[in-house]
Parts: structure tokens; C-alpha cells; sequence
């Protein structure tokens, strides 16, 4: 790792094959937390096994990763040369319909939470469904509660109407951890000029994923492209409200992405971002296969323009200050 650099870099949303490998490559890419999946469509007993195999994690490899829980973990890792890992879940499916769980997730170290993936769910409504009806009685009390214990709500999968009510709705400002403007690359997933702006006007923060299919040219965007798109992003919202969510899924097999896509509901898959997915995983553009090219980005960054304080706060710095705000219980 670097020892000049003086910020964190923080990627704020990966679902990788978990070991000591992937571990190995984010010291060697210098990376200092990650948002880590830990459920798509587990209930929540599946989801304290996802735990406690974690857990087993943090015993083998202490020299490599830690559980995260605030913002202070992250100048942790950087002074210590290590990895903080925080706990995110792509679906409410952990708290079933118990909004008490919340609270147990947050103890347990959970630190996001989508309100939807890809579907209707009890709490708001998921980018693929023909009508979105907005956030849902059930959904209203789980923010006003993941609120108060500091856990941050995530609209990356959800649609149009429920993430505009979400940000306009939550006492705090929210996130979309992974996904890039759909005037770039419009994809299903990829988010609105309307819903971008308020979100980074309530303050939020937008993760930007380097996933293929949410890429102009998917894998074969250059880093050029990407850092452009980066550029108009920070001139329309802010850089300061700009971060990295990769949305890697390094390692992972192809049958991870029926998973993803069909969990328990269906028995054929749904490919809503094209017939592409039908294959498995995307190949990653060349200049970004694994943790250890993410300082890639910093290159690409400069010659887009940002000043090395706004590079630094793209990569790592805007995620540190907005986990610092974020995963407190209000007063």
C-alpha cells in the first residue's frame, strides 16, 4: 500500500467470492473498506449464517480485515494496513416482516439496507416492475427506524417513484450504492437526472458501479468513458457527492447469477438488463478485474480533470465523511 496517500479509498458495494485471495488484493490495491453483500434473498436466519461465516473470516485473516461499524473504522484500516468490511443487504428479505430486526441487523453489524431488489417488496417497489407504487406503510416505519439506529437506506435497485420518496422521506440523507446515471448508459438499473439531483441536493451519496451492464459499451468502456461520465456527473451533482460502488463479483460462479435474479420467486429467470445476462457475468473492462486495480481510477480521475483533492474525495473521502454521519443512532 501506498504510504503517501493520505486518503482512504472505499468502494461501497462488492459481492465477491469471500478468501483469502480477494482479502490479498485489497491490500495489494490499497483499498481500505468495503461495503460488503452479505443477503439477496436470504430471511434472516440465513442471514446470521452469511454472519457467522464472515466471522470465520475475521479469525483466519486478522491481519487482512475487520468487521466495520463507523466511519472511524476506515482511518482505522488505513493506519493499520488493513481492510474494514461493513455489512449491506441487497433486499429486506432479512427482516421479514419484523420491524424489530432492524435493530438486531444493526447490532449484528449491518450498515445498509436496500429497500428493494429488482421487485416489489414489502417496503417499496424494485426497478423491474411494470408499476411502482412508492414507498408502503411497512416501508415508512422501516426508515423512520433504520433512521433512528443508523442504518443507511440504499435505493439501488428500486424504482423511479419509491427512490424519490425514500430521499424526500427519510430524516436523513440516503444512498444509491451502486449504479450510474441512465443519461450515460440507460440501463434499468442505472438512475434518472430528476432522482440524482435529489438526492445529491438532500445531500446523499451516489456510488458509481463499474459492472458491465451498467456501463456505456459494457465491457469494453474504456477508462476514459468512464472517468468522463464521472466529470459531467461531479459538474451536475456535486463531486462531493460522488463515491465508487463497483458492484464487483469477483471469483463468483455463474450460477451465482440465478440467484440474484430468480432467488425463491422464480422458476425461469428474468433477465431484465437484457438477454446478455442470460451468459452469466460480464467479462470486467480490462483496466478493472480485481481490488487491486481500483487505484486505477485515481489515474483516470486526474486526466478527466478533478483536482487531487476531489480524486480523493471520490475515492474514498466522501464515503468516510458520509459513514461518519451516518451509522450513529440519531440523539
Amino acid at each position: 500500500m501506498d504510504a503517501k496517500i493520505a486518503t482512504p479509498l472505499v468502494d461501497c458495494l462488492q459481492y465477491a467470492n469471500w478468501g483469502p485471495s480477494v482479502f490479498a488484493e485489497m491490500r495489494t490495491g490499497g483499498v481500505h473498506a468495503v461495503h460488503a453483500t452479505i443477503a439477496y434473498h436470504e430471511n434472516f436466519r440465513e442471514t446470521v449464517a452469511n454472519i457467522i461465516a464472515w466471522n470465520r473470516h475475521f479469525e483466519r485473516h486478522p491481519d487482512l480485515i475487520f468487521l466495520g461499524r463507523s466511519g472511524s473504522d476506515i482511518e482505522r484500516a488505513m493506519r493499520e494496513g488493513r481492510t474494514a468490511i461493513f455489512f449491506g443487504l441487497q433486499n429486506p428479505s432479512p427482516i421479514e416482516d419484523d420491524i424489530g430486526l432492524i435493530a438486531v441487523c444493526h447490532t449484528l453489524g449491518v450498515r445498509f439496507m436496500q429497500l428493494s431488489y429488482n421487485n416489489q417488496s414489502l417496503l417499496a417497489t424494485g426497478c423491474y416492475e411494470a408499476e411502482d407504487p412508492g414507498i408502503t406503510r411497512f416501508g415508512r416505519q422501516a426508515i423512520t427506524e433504520m433512521n433512528r439506529v443508523g442504518m443507511v437506506i440504499d435505493m439501488s435497485h428500486s424504482a423511479e417513484r419509491s427512490t424519490l420518496e425514500a430521499i424526500e422521506f427519510s430524516a436523513r440523507p440516503i444512498a444509491i450504492t451502486h449504479a450510474n446515471p441512465h443519461w450515460w448508459h440507460p440501463a434499468l438499473r442505472n438512475k434518472s437526472d430528476r432522482v440524482l439531483k435529489a438526492l445529491t441536493q438532500s445531500g446523499g451519496m451516489l456510488g458509481l458501479s463499474l459492472y458491465p451492464h451498467h456501463l456505456k459499451d459494457g465491457s469494453n468502456c474504456s477508462l476514459e468513458s468512464f472517468c468522463a461520465m464521472v466529470a459531467e456527473a461531479g459538474a451536475r451533482y456535486g463531486a462531493e457527492h460522488i463515491g465508487i460502488g463497483s458492484d464487483l463479483c469477483q471469483g463468483q460462479p455463474d450460477s451465482v447469477v440465478t440467484w440474484m435474479r430468480n432467488g425463491r420467486w422464480a422458476k425461469a429467470t428474468d433477465y431484465g438488463e437484457g438477454s446478455a445476462a442470460a451468459a452469466g457475468f460480464p467479462r470486467q473492462p480490462h483496466w478493472f478485474n480485481s481490488n487491486a486495480d481500483l487505484g486505477n481510477l485515481r489515474y483516470g480521475l486526474r486526466n478527466a480533470g478533478f483536482s487531487d483533492a476531489e480524486v480523493g474525495g471520490i475515492m474514498g473521502g466522501n464515503w468516510l465523511r458520509f459513514y461518519t454521519a451516518s451509522f450513529e443512532a440519531m440523539p
